[in-house]
């Protein structure tokens, strides 16, 4: 693609879109997962009968371990899926920087959005707001920007200079 043409395709309204619209849409899936709805008191009985007809019974005490695990796994991955979001609508905003300023800001606002989710989370009954949460969803965020960043550098090297 010719560069008037590319720079000409970010100044559309559909470039844009496509840039940050999947970073907004994940962050009404952290904000709706926010909620009572999806506290651990709640998941219990729906992800439990899951992972039974997947791997067959399990006595409570181990549940009490596994749902745990399941719970914070799912904060690592989906913040880290919200961290790779971010990412790349940098990666698209902002056309001659570098990966690790682009990766900087993905990092800041997934920081922000999970702060904000513990901070609201501290309100509700059946919620805890807690720091340590906050920490696990921004190492989910940093290691998969890690991963790319190794699998681009590996495959791709010429792709991560963009400002030459």
């Amino acid at each position: 693609m010719p560069p008037s043409s590319r720079y000409s395709d970010r100044r559309s309204l559909r470039y844009w879109l496509r840039a940050w619209l999947p970073v907004v849409a994940a962050i009404c899936v952290i904000a709706l997962e926010s909620t009572e709805i999806f506290g651990a008191d709640r998941t219990d009985g729906p992800l439990r009968w899951v992972y039974e007809h997947l791997f067959g019974r399990v006595e409570n005490k181990q549940w009490l371990v596994l749902h745990h695990l399941i719970r914070k796994t799912g904060h690592f991955l989906g913040y880290g899926t919200m961290g790779l979001l971010w990412l790349r609508a940098w990666w698209m905003s902002l056309p001659r920087s570098s990966f690790m300023l682009d990766a900087t800001l993905a990092v800041l606002g997934t920081t922000f959005v999970a702060s904000a989710d513990e901070f609201h989370q501290s309100f509700l009954p059946n919620r805890t707001g807690i720091p340590s949460d906050v920490v696990l969803d921004c190492s989910g965020a940093i290691i998969l920007q890690l991963i790319v960043y190794l699998v681009v550098r590996l495959r791709w090297p010429k792709r991560l200079n963009r400002a030459a």
